[in-house]
């Protein structure tokens, strides 16, 4: 995906450059010579057809919304393997491409919003710095947060938990996991648990972070294990299912009834 958000942004300035030079420059000498050489560059053609697209591409993906695809089991029961969601990149403020500086704020994450981020990395050389990652927020700067045996305790009030039985699984995903709902001050949501419980810990969310949790908890690579998320890592908030597709040309399944469905 960022190699892809590289790729747009080179061609959109390209050919919005070549465009420009065209104009100040290339046209005017074109219109001297005029039946000798008035016909049109091929680059300048093809410029002039794909910019308008780029751009218009570009302006949404940055600045309006942007797909993702999920592609572990972290998130379920909520987010499956294969699902296409689409992430609000103004919820938190706009921000630049490549850069992800923001320049306009305008909100910040709430306690049970669902966000995707930069992943910080659990050192400077873990491969899997910067990648974009997709957690769900369970504390907000000035919360004192403890997890101990897969009960959240904010501000020294332990989270209120509704056992709704064992996890059907899906595509030998979860299967067999306790399904619980677990209220959020203002916000509930499902979350999934084993008997193994993992990343126990005490954090104090200071200004700037936040503590990001997978709902399923036993089974997620989250800010238990690699620390809080700096504000700056947010690249926006998830709100719909707009696809379900798993393998090439969905051979290991599609689902019709996730699309539309909203992100909890």
């Amino acid at each position: 995906m960022k190699l892809f958000e590289i790729l747009l942004v080179v061609l959109t300035l390209a050919s919005g450059l070549i465009l420009l030079a065209d104009k100040l420059y290339f046209a005017k000498r074109r219109a001297q010579r005029a039946g000798l050489l008035d016909s049109e560059p091929v680059l300048v053609d093809y410029s002039r057809a794909f910019f308008p697209v780029l751009a218009i591409v570009l302006i949404v993906r940055s600045f309006i919304a942007e797909p993702y695809k999920i592609p572990s089991s972290s998130m379920m029961p909520n987010l499956l393997i294969g699902d296409f969601i689409l992430v609000n990149k103004f919820a938190y403020g706009l921000r630049l491409p490549l850069n992800n500086a923001k320049v306009v704020p305008i909100g910040e994450p709430a306690r049970g919003d669902v966000v995707v981020f930069h992943f910080p990395g659990h050192s400077d050389n873990d491969p899997n710095k910067g990648e974009n990652f997709i957690k769900r927020v369970i504390g907000v700067p000035g919360d004192e947060i403890a997890f101990q045996g897969d009960q959240v305790i904010l501000n020294g009030t332990p989270l209120k938990y509704e056992n709704k039985g064992l996890y059907a699984g899906h595509r030998g995903q979860g299967e067999g996991a306790s399904l619980l709902v677990e209220h959020l001050p203002g916000r509930t949501h499902t979350i999934l648990e084993t008997d193994y419980p993992r990343g126990e810990g005490q954090w104090t969310v200071p200004a700037g972070k936040y503590l990001v949790m997978g709902d399923n908890r036993d089974n997620s690579d989250d800010g238990r294990f690699w620390g809080l998320l700096p504000e700056e890592n947010l690249r926006g908030k998830a709100f719909l299912i707009w696809l379900n597709c798993s393998g090439w040309f969905c051979k290991d399944g599609f689902e019709p009834s996730r699309i539309g469905t909203g992100i909890n």
